[in-house]
């Protein structure tokens, strides 16, 4: 994994900090950078963001897994894996709404940089899986590479999909000038 998440885990393995407590961290300074950032209105959509993303993996966590045989197929997994993230994501940071705190950096990040997005997930995250090849083998890297690389693409074309109505063309406006 690349982002908080994955940064949770290189901190796990390189210093023994629990994810529990590094990944409630990290999320609270990219929520606040990007609060600082984005406005108010971002920690809003973020809040029912998280709020949804929450409820949706315990509704999940109600049934046996989906795929347990993907592990054997990380072509497979790591493309489902980038369809399903690219989606999920793209449709909460269209709105404005960040479902994590490495969402919430690369909303920031793309803003500060007028950049698109897709470049700021790819930054962060190829950073991470860098870091992650200290204790993971690079066939394994490979396969979240190309996850991170396609759904990041996905997010970024969320994010040029044309606005529809007023309130929706204010708020695309509102995002890409400031």
């Amino acid at each position: 994994e690349g982002g908080v998440l994955g940064a949770t885990l290189l901190l796990k393995h390189w210093f023994d900090i629990s994810p529990a407590y590094s990944g409630f961290v990290m999320d609270l300074i990219c929520y606040a950078i990007g609060l600082k950032i984005l406005g108010k209105d971002f920690l809003g959509y973020s809040v029912v963001a998280s709020f949804i993303f929450s409820l949706t993996y315990r509704i999940c966590e109600l049934f046996p897994p989906l795929w347990p045989e993907l592990y054997q197929a990380p072509a497979a997994a790591a493309l489902l894996g980038a369809l399903f993230v690219g989606v999920g994501v793209g449709i909460s940071v269209r709105a404005g709404g960040a479902t994590g705190g490495d969402d919430a950096l690369a909303m920031s990040l793309a803003k500060i940089t007028k950049k698109e997005i897709q470049w700021m997930y790819l930054i962060t995250d190829v950073t991470v899986l860098a870091l992650s090849l200290t204790y993971i083998p690079l066939s394994r890297i490979v396969w979240s590479l190309i996850t991170v690389v396609l759904s990041g693409q996905i997010i970024g074309w969320f994010q040029k999909i044309p606005a529809r109505g007023k309130a929706g063309k204010d708020r695309v406006r509102k995002n890409s000038a400031s």
